[in-house]
């Protein structure tokens, strides 16, 4: 068995007006995240994690943001794209590890529902799928509530 670890990293800024989709769920909040697409954050740092484990580049270069057809795309079928394009390497998804930073709102409470998204999506355990969030304790962009970062590492397997 050949296994591979890739690693991604997302931002999205915070706006009015836009619902709050993360890690495939709609969660109501007062504002949402600004992107050509539904703007998942999480999503996207798990999709270019595991890109970046095939190495197959990043979510950018298969879904460019200048294409019409991703234009406020759900984030859920771009993950089932990415886990159909590394199958095409005879790669399968292992485990993820994700991490959400957002000051508000509280984000714990929907993780499980989250986990649940995803593994159907991705055909794995929910078991396999690691989702912790965290504020940045008043600091930067995320602790002025001005948006949402999301760390993802992603192991991948081939099995001979």
């Amino acid at each position: 068995m050949k296994i591979r670890v890739g690693f991604g990293y997302d931002v999205h800024k915070l706006v009015e007006e836009r619902d709050l989709w993360l890690g495939g769920i709609k969660i109501e909040y007062t504002k949402g995240l600004l992107g050509h697409s539904d703007a998942d954050v999480l999503i996207h740092a798990i999709c270019d994690a595991i890109l970046g484990a095939a190495n197959m580049r990043d979510i950018g270069f298969h879904f460019p943001d200048t294409a019409d057809e991703y234009e406020n795309v759900d984030s859920k079928l771009l993950l089932g794209q990415v886990k159909e394009l590394i199958a095409t390497k005879g790669y399968v998804i292992g485990n993820i590890d994700a991490t959400i930073c957002a000051e508000k709102p509280k984000i714990n409470p929907h993780i499980p529902q989250m986990q649940t998204v995803m593994a159907s999506i991705l055909n794995i355990d929910i078991e396999d799928i690691s989702i912790k969030a965290t504020t940045s304790e008043r600091m930067g962009f995320v602790g002025r509530q001005e948006g949402f970062a999301a760390y993802a590492t992603v192991l991948i397997e081939k099995h001979s």
